[in-house]
């Protein structure tokens, strides 16, 4: 089969590679109609690169046909329409129970003292391989799907795989009061669908901020109010004249480890990339420094008493905080990868409804074919093109 693999920084190519077959009684086959580029890829495309063995298949966002299942795969068949969640849960253990499923005791990566395994995500989370391909080996997989009907588009569904539970988990989390307001920072895929979910759970004031305009423009389209950080030298400033002069309830960090505006961080994952693969994981594993610009704002934008949700990606050890300001200002942070089964129930109908509430249908930017893949990576690393949303058809 074909498949996208990690062969350096910011080298992926399209490669034919063996075909997945059933391992265990727990497995099944799906041949992925639908796959995506997702802004946590373009961590392992620039900085995650000493946890990566060359031809590694990425990606976690995948949709399509069940081919064949293990023995004791119950509630899918063969021909079922599945979206596959990033994370591997068993759905039967404790963590599973509590809602947790990114910390599933079946599948928690020990050896790393790590969370849950996830698709195409390196060695710290069970190096399994991924989704951007046109086929995929899912384990436990009786409890590791989401089930769709037939009929609608793929992009009507493809997106429960991460971005919509993501994004809902992202808005959960920031505990917006009725009427309440929010500033969601970075306006990717995951913030633009945060302001969207949002908007639609009840907070009068959503407010984004970014740098790219085209981002900028998508977000007001949807009802948010839109911040670029260009035309702003004091962002909270402009942000607090917006909500009363007390900042917003709730402020979502969707931008994570590579936030623009800190130097030292992004000297310092740059020659992590420079050191030899055994050293640098050594490094990042115990002195790992992240960009924290965003979380700084985040920090200092949110209202005294409230909320900040961290849903972009963080992976340093050595990250230094602001103790004193999150004490004094008394702020709840609350974070963590999505757990996707959780909020699924939650997120279905509205996308059965046909009047495509929170516009998933027109979410995507651009549409490419598995081999274009590369070029995929590179127009939305470089955010060019108006590169938001890349959807791959293998």
């Amino acid at each position: 089969m074909r498949a996208v693999t990690w062969h350096g920084k910011r080298d992926v190519r399209v490669d034919t590679v063996p075909d997945p077959v059933v391992r265990k009684p727990t497995d099944a086959i799906v041949r992925i109609t639908t796959t995506a580029i997702c802004g946590s890829d373009l961590h392992l495309y620039e900085v995650l690169s000493p946890f990566l063995d060359e031809g590694d298949i990425l990606g976690h966002e995948p949709m399509g046909v069940v081919e064949e299942i293990g023995s004791e795969v119950t509630g899918i068949a063969a021909g079922d329409r599945v979206v596959i969640p990033f994370q591997v849960s068993c759905g039967h253990c404790f963590m599973c129970g509590q809602g947790l499923q990114t910390q599933c005791e079946t599948t928690q990566v020990r050896d790393q003292n790590m969370g849950a395994s996830l698709f195409g995500y390196t060695k710290l989370y069970g190096q399994l391989p991924g989704g951007q391909a046109e086929y995929l080996r899912v384990p436990q997989a009786q409890y590791t799907h989401i089930k769709v009907p037939d009929g609608p588009p793929d992009e009507r569904f493809v997106y429960l795989s991460d971005v919509l539970p993501t994004a809902w988990q992202a808005v959960e989390y920031a505990d917006i009061p009725p009427g309440g307001s929010v500033a969601v920072l970075g306006l990717g895929p995951i913030g633009d669908m945060a302001c969207r979910v949002a908007r639609q759970r009840g907070a009068e004031r959503v407010i984004g901020v970014d740098l790219v305009p085209e981002r900028l423009e998508r977000a007001r389209r949807h009802g948010a109010e839109a911040i670029d950080l260009r035309d702003h030298d004091d962002v909270t400033g402009a942000v607090r004249e917006l909500t009363g002069g007390r900042g917003p309830d709730a402020v979502i960090d969707a931008v994570g480890m590579e936030a623009h505006g800190s130097p030292f961080g992004m000297l310092a994952q740059q020659l992590t990339t420079l050191l030899p693969d055994n050293v640098a994981a050594w490094m990042m594993g115990r002195a790992g420094v992240d960009r924290l610009g965003a979380l700084h704002l985040a920090i200092d934008l949110v209202r005294r008493g409230g909320t900040v949700s961290i849903i972009g990606v963080y992976g340093g050890q050595a990250d230094p905080l602001p103790m004193l300001t999150l004490f004094d200002k008394q702020v709840t942070l609350r974070m963590g990868q999505a757990n996707v089964k959780r909020w699924i129930d939650d997120i279905m109908p509205l996308v059965i409804d046909d009047r495509d509430p929170l516009g998933v249908e027109g979410f995507a930017t651009h549409r490419l074919p598995l081999t274009e893949a590369p070029h995929g990576y590179d127009i939305f690393q470089r955010k060019e093109d108006n590169a938001v949303k890349v959807l791959l058809q293998p």
